[in-house]
């Protein structure tokens, strides 16, 4: 254990360190300076800190949770948003970057109103404080009980114990955001990220060799512990599901209508992840990073999803099946990973922790300094002012979440599938308003804030009464989303030809301030095909054509 703190310590002081020095001289007075880091993030950066920003223990409890409990078919949440990322590198980057903008709600006060804007920020403000930050701390609570057993050290409950995980996780992580701005998150997201994929990938084979022992091998245990899973779990192994499947499997026939849907909406309008795009050193970087990251997802079941199919198969060997989703993959780790390399992983696990608290609690802090206290509270403020106003803010935010996270211990349902969903009901309604925006040029200034309040209303209904499928059980939540985008839009295209006929009503053109320069990458369209082959290539393998048959 002494050794396992040590090195957990000696790893994280290091990211630390790194992030200090690489951030030291710069400018964090101004508003640009502390909030897109000086609009010069290159490609490389984009992509680790869009990587980490994604990457938490929210994703590799919940995501390995769910492929416990049913099969691979959840790792279309992370394969698919490769694709989503092609839109993001490809669609939406050049016109965020066109227009110069600090946040997505900017965006959509550029394109509607004042008003606009505000309603999104405060909605997005609500969702990212009482949702994402709070699963984000509580998900990391579970992951550090389940290696240093703190509970046990300090003698008291689990639940005291994420308490206490909870408030601390929330104190480093505000540290970045709050003092070191983008920046400084962005530095310790490409550290973490290089660090992530040493550790991330070296799971999924050291659980294989322990199922390779456990199962008997006497040969090559990696190879028996695989060839162990492919004959005995095929089910478990394919990620094709039945179109009637409950939550948190995911019907085949919403992988690229509903989760295609929610991807879009998370890589291309989420604002913890777009402004890392907005802080690029230009567009052609803003595609480097984007694309390379979405390379990288292709490869993002080895950690996010295979490890929970293997944790199946060696509890059941050992006969020590967990009882719940979210306590799989931290069991897990807590087995399978030799004590040498555990304060490594521990660090590892951190890093991704810290980087999407701080990534997210950095968003909120960006929109409520930009969009609401710079335009409806002091228009007058310099950007010293605004920078001080954000890093106030982001103290009483953190202290806001951080009193919710520990009160999702008593949620019965898995973290990946309450946070998507919820999600959904203010994250939807966004793409509409920004995917309608940009193609639709005579909109009423009231279009997005209509459709805010339709989604809402549908979906929030939707989740409240649960229909259910013909056959029984619960239906989807993308079900949901698959019947309610198209709507949305469809909704839109009906105002915009209503409005066109109107007198005096002129079309929209997005103006390019010059905020940045707009020459593309030269091998986007080459980097993009390479993604989807790869894309293509994990479902033929996770398939009945493949290791799922």
């Amino acid at each position: 254990m002494l050794w396992t703190v040590i090195t957990f310590v000696g790893f994280t002081v290091l990211v630390a360190v790194i992030a200090y020095l690489k951030t030291k001289g710069d400018d964090q007075t101004t508003a640009e300076g502390y909030f897109l880091a000086g609009r010069g993030l290159p490609g490389i950066v984009i992509a680790g800190s869009l990587l980490l920003t994604n990457i938490s223990a929210e994703q590799l409890v919940g995501t390995n949770g769910q492929t416990w409990s049913t099969n691979m078919s959840p790792m279309a949440y992370e394969v698919v948003a490769a694709c989503a990322l092609i839109f993001m590198a490809l669609y939406f980057a050049p016109r965020y970057l066109k227009s110069g903008v600090a946040t997505v709600p900017q965006m959509l006060g550029i394109r509607y109103d004042r008003s606009t804007k505000l309603w999104f920020s405060i909605a997005y403000i609500g969702l990212y404080l009482i949702v994402q930050l709070p699963v984000i701390l509580y998900s990391g609570s579970l992951v550090f009980e389940n290696i240093f057993g703190l509970s046990s050290i300090l003698g008291c409950t689990k639940f005291q114990s994420v308490i206490i995980l909870c408030i601390a996780i929330s104190i480093i992580g505000s540290l970045y955001a709050i003092f070191g701005g983008l920046k400084a998150v962005a530095v310790s997201d490409t550290v973490n990220g290089a660090l992530l994929i040493v550790g991330g990938f070296m799971i999924p084979f050291i659980a294989l060799h322990v199922l390779g022992v456990a199962s008997g091998s006497e040969g090559l245990a990696i190879g028996d512990g695989f060839r162990y899973l492919v004959e005995n779990y095929p089910e478990k192994l394919n990620s094709v599901s039945a179109a009637n499947v409950e939550a948190p499997a995911v019907p085949w026939p919403t992988v690229f209508t509903g989760l295609a849907f929610l991807c879009i909406q998370s890589w291309c309008t989420h604002q913890s992840f777009i402004q890392r795009v907005l802080a690029a050193d230009g567009l052609k970087e803003a595609q480097k990073g984007a694309l390379f990251c979405a390379f990288m997802k292709t490869l993002g079941f080895l950690y996010l999803a295979l490890p929970g199919v293997i944790a199946y198969a060696l509890f059941e060997v050992q006969g020590n099946q967990v009882n719940t989703m979210d306590d799989a993959y931290p069991q897990l780790v807590a087995q399978v990973v030799p004590a040498p390399l555990m304060g490594f992983f521990a660090a590892v696990m951190f890093g991704a922790i810290i980087s999407s608290f701080n990534s997210v609690l950095n968003s909120i802090n960006t929109m409520f300094t930009m969009d609401i206290y710079a335009d409806f509270i002091n228009p007058n403020g310099d950007g010293p002012k605004l920078v001080k106003v954000g890093k106030q803010a982001g103290v009483v935010f953190a202290v806001i979440t951080t009193c919710v996270g520990p009160m999702i211990y008593f949620f019965p349902g898995g973290l990946k599938t309450f946070l998507d969903s919820l999600v959904m009901l203010i994250g939807l309604p966004v793409l509409s308003g920004i995917f309608g925006g940009f193609v639709f040029k005579y909109l009423p200034k009231y279009a997005a804030k209509f459709i805010l309040v339709f989604h809402i209303v549908f979906y929030g209904a939707f989740l409240i009464l649960a229909p259910q499928y013909p056959t029984g059980g619960d239906m989807h939540y993308l079900y949901a989303i698959t019947v309610l985008l198209p709507i949305e839009i469809l909704i839109m295209f009906i105002m915009n030809c209503m409005n066109k006929n109107k007198a005096g009503v002129e079309a929209w053109v997005q103006e390019d301030v010059k905020a940045v320069d707009m020459t593309p990458w030269k091998y986007r369209w080459v980097a993009a095909a390479i993604v989807v082959i790869g894309v293509l290539a994990v479902y033929a393998f996770f398939s009945p054509l493949g290791v799922g048959g």
